[in-house]
């Protein structure tokens, strides 16, 4: 086990000092409502990145059957599902960055 600190360590310990000020009144942190994405809006982003359900499912770490609901109208993404589509469609290398294994 390593004791030093990384970058992304560092990062995390920010934003958690952030949310534990946050919590204790200590500062005010902005929000944002995402809004429940259309299952036309889950469709054509799929099909902007010319992926299948499978693959848009595989890369961004979803559940195959969950996209296939969303995009028929069955059920609609909950709360972290709806934020992770909106960094899906605003910056999908962000997502594909934070999922790949770390390197060494």
């Amino acid at each position: 086990m390593t004791t030093e600190r990384t970058e992304i360590g560092l990062e995390i310990e920010t934003a958690l000092g952030e949310v534990l000020a946050h919590v204790r009144g200590a500062v005010a942190l902005s929000s944002r409502i995402v809004d429940d994405p259309a299952a036309t809006r889950i469709v054509a982003l799929r099909k902007r990145m010319k992926l299948s359900r499978q693959k848009f499912a595989d890369r961004f770490g979803l559940d195959p059957r969950a996209v296939q609901d969303w995009e028929q109208g069955r059920r609609v993404p909950d709360r972290a599902a709806r934020v992770l589509l909106t960094v899906i469609d605003r910056d999908p290398e962000a997502v594909i960055r934070a999922l790949a294994p770390p390197t060494s």
